[in-house]
């Protein structure tokens, strides 16, 4: 149910990107529906893409991200988003992306309309179980 959520709010940043930015753009679909589900295809495919990759990436280039105090993560969602566009070029439906300039403007628009999205809607966050600990300090007189 969380990857459902997950590849639905990833659809809506998506789809928002594509509107804010000019060199973004879905290609394919003739009525609204088609669009929809064209997104959340692409959406889809994002999430694939987030979930497998993008943690080898991520760990692979912590030294630029330490170098750049984080800012190497924009290219790293950049590069994410290039990399659905490239899957998606295959079929006659998906994400066009015209430089990658685009492409980390897309990456910042995504990720925090995402952002907004996950704190907006109610449910249960990804925080995991909670444990309650307790630290004592035990004084030997011997």
């Amino acid at each position: 149910m969380a990857f459902v959520l997950r590849v639905l709010i990833n659809g809506v940043a998506i789809w928002f990107a594509a509107l804010v930015l000019p060199g973004l753009s879905i290609k394919g679909g003739d009525t609204g529906w088609q669009q929809a589900a064209i997104i959340l295809a692409i959406a889809l495919v994002f999430g694939i893409i987030n979930a497998i990759v993008k943690p080898i990436v991520a760990f692979l280039s912590i030294p630029l991200y330490i170098l750049t105090l984080g800012l190497f993560h924009i290219v790293v969602n950049a590069l994410m988003l290039w990399i659905t566009a490239w899957i998606t070029s295959a079929t006659h439906w998906g994400l066009d992306i015209a430089n990658f300039g685009t492409a980390c403007w897309a990456g910042i628009i995504v990720s925090v309309v995402s952002l907004a999205l996950s704190v907006l809607l109610p449910g249960p966050r990804g925080t995991g179980t909670q444990v309650q600990t307790s630290t004592y300090y035990y004084r030997s007189d011997s």
